[in-house]
């Protein structure tokens, strides 16, 4: 039976780990969610029917209950909250690729992060994973109806601010890699002309890393940072790794000894870059890699700035 029950983890753990970070934003409370789900899946004394509704009900409750507490914790963050970056989504379903892809996205997250925590469970059980009313019924402990008009209020707070992606993915695919190689090349106004008029660059470190003082908007001032402190990170020898973050076009920087300094992730529509993520909290980077300390570089950067005059 336990080997029975292994295998069928295994094979359902993808979804169930895609459902969690949808429904946390963070990938080791998401991980930590679907090791428990097996705990009790593995622990049953009873015939399980359904391993897909047992295993994702108890990941579904056990991540409402995490985020239940998370969200006294993000109130006291310091400065803006983004989710921890996802490199890649386990789950695939070929026929809904695109969905996945946007419901990950950075901006669809914290447009989650509206909803109540049941409104969030059942939105995402339902509207991402084409689940039935039974379904989500049945993992949320809900009734159908109450779900529904869960589904109805969810539904409506996203409407209201959903965002829109580059239908086209090659099309966002050959704007990123323009824009990736006009960082490289320092090229300030090849930048801008990528840059929506009013392109935000948004910074997450909790803190923990140095941290832009506030968001930076419009595209000349977000080209003119990025000009001038790009080149000084690969002057100290960082180094810039284009890769999907969160469903979306994006990059990881490394130190000269390839730990993860931060990652970008671009939000792009019309042809034009409108909205720059960076996550630089090492609490939130650890997944990705070793982190890299991110004051000393700060310092490096400094002293290259001061070398350069």
């Amino acid at each position: 039976m336990k080997d029975n029950r292994t295998e069928e983890f295994q094979e359902l753990r993808p979804l169930l780990f895609s459902i969690a970070y949808r429904i946390l934003g963070s990938v080791a409370e998401a991980e930590d969610a679907v090791q428990e789900a097996w705990l009790r899946f593995a622990g049953s004394p009873t015939e399980v029917r359904s391993p897909k509704a047992f295993l994702s009900a108890a990941v579904t409750r056990l991540s409402i209950d995490v985020l239940r507490s998370a969200r006294v914790r993000r109130e006291e963050y310091v400065g803006p909250w983004f989710p921890e970056p996802l490199l890649a989504d386990p789950y695939e379903d070929p026929v809904r690729s695109a969905e996945l892809a946007d419901s990950v996205s950075m901006a669809a997250l914290l447009l989650l992060e509206r909803l109540s925590p049941l409104e969030r469970a059942v939105f995402v059980l339902r509207e991402v994973f084409d689940f039935g009313f039974p379904e989500v019924a049945s993992a949320v402990g809900r009734s159908e109806a109450a779900c529904r008009q869960l589904a109805v209020r969810a539904r409506r707070h996203m409407a209201e601010g959903r965002p829109r992606f580059e239908a086209d993915r090659r099309e966002r695919d050959a704007l990123a890699a323009r824009f990736f190689e006009a960082l490289h090349e320092g090229d300030l106004a090849g930048l801008q002309e990528l840059l929506a008029a009013d392109v935000s660059l948004v910074s997450d470190a909790g803190g923990k890393a140095p941290q832009l003082a506030r968001a930076v908007l419009g595209a000349q001032n977000v080209a003119r940072l990025l000009g001038a402190v790009i080149p000084l990170l690969f002057r100290i020898d960082v180094t810039c790794e284009q890769h999907e973050v969160n469903g979306q076009p994006g990059a990881i920087f490394r130190d000269r000894h390839g730990k993860v300094l931060q990652t970008f992730s671009l939000d792009i529509l019309d042809g034009r870059v409108q909205a720059i993520r960076l996550v630089l909290n090492p609490d939130k980077l650890g997944h990705v890699g070793p982190v890299a300390d991110a004051w000393s570089i700060a310092e490096e950067v400094k002293q290259a700035r001061r070398a350069g005059e």
